[in-house]
């Protein structure tokens, strides 16, 4: 007789195949680590194949799980819009989103309270990290989607441009003044490090990084101390601090893309990124630091 697979079964795992954790994949699901383990080798006799790699660090797919997992979610997430449709109920499930910090502080509580007032049956899961850690959550299918920054803001997939400024306590910090301008920066690998060092190499200014970290809340500190010049997007300024534009060269415009896991996404994931895509080009800044004389960037 063929084997039926349990959607439950299917659920769990691929639950499991996001977080890479089965201690951390039974706290998603609420079973315990041990049910939720014998569920794992449920499937794998089902199927007739070792699904996962199980080790001391986690676990990781096989060949078999990856073939498995693309089938799972598709099937489940058809189950999902059968239900929905038939039962004429509102749109249901979960979505993970993902998105560096300054958007998420700039953007996500006008996305989110709009989104959330649509479809309040939808659960949505946050992760803030810079977009070089959040592309290999994706990759991993440990996120659904996720707001990224690129460089190319005539791309294609990009939704929103935003400015790169120079960001001080004052409007003309008295540190620009010094031989080597300190700066405080994100991490080497992000967009605003890089924009920064090559717009100040460009023009043969001498500079030190004084202070990197991937903490919004750390670069406005150490802005708000006078001892460096930070660089956030324009949105992200808070109303206390200056755009310093005097002095120093212009700064690049980025990109904000949204991209996602699954060439499929849910519909949960696909009427949240359409709402994304409507409302994030709108949106307007709300602190008062910006002088209209500065010029667009």
């Amino acid at each position: 007789m063929q084997q039926l697979l349990d959607l439950a079964l299917l659920r769990s795992f691929t639950v499991v195949a996001r977080t890479g954790s089965i201690s951390l994949a039974s706290l998603q699901v609420g079973r315990t680590q041990s049910a939720l383990s014998m569920q794992m080798h449920r499937l794998e006799d089902a199927i007739g194949q070792a699904l996962l790699h199980r080790s001391g660090s986690g676990v990781r797919l096989t060949a078999a799980g990856e073939k498995l997992l693309a089938h799972a979610e598709s099937l489940l997430v058809r189950h999902d819009e059968i239900l929905a449709d038939m039962g004429g109920a509102g749109l249901k499930g979960s979505v993970s989103l993902g998105c560096p910090e300054d958007y998420s502080i700039a953007f996500l509580p006008d996305l989110l309270r709009g989104f959330c007032a649509l479809h309040p049956d939808v659960e949505l899961r946050m992760v803030c990290a810079p977009t070089s850690e959040l592309r290999p959550l994706l990759h991993r299918r440990q996120l659904d989607m996720a707001l990224v920054s690129v460089s190319d803001p005539e791309s294609g997939e990009v939704v929103r441009k935003e400015g790169l400024v120079w960001v001080a306590n004052e409007p003309e910090p008295a540190i620009l003044s010094q031989s080597s301008l300190p700066l405080a920066l994100s991490a080497p690998v992000t967009l605003d490090y890089r924009a920064a060092c090559d717009a100040m190499e460009a023009v043969n200014r001498r500079y030190r990084v004084a202070f990197a970290s991937n903490s919004l809340a750390g670069l406005i500190a150490i802005a708000r101390s006078g001892h460096a010049i930070s660089v956030l997007t324009r949105m992200a300024v808070p109303p206390d601090l200056h755009i310093v534009s005097a002095g120093l060269p212009e700064l690049p415009t980025i990109g904000i893309a949204l991209e996602f896991a699954e060439l499929k996404p849910s519909s949960a994931a696909k009427a949240l990124g359409s709402h994304i895509r409507a409302v994030l080009p709108t949106l307007q800044p709300q602190h008062a630091s910006v002088e209209p004389a500065l010029p667009r960037l």
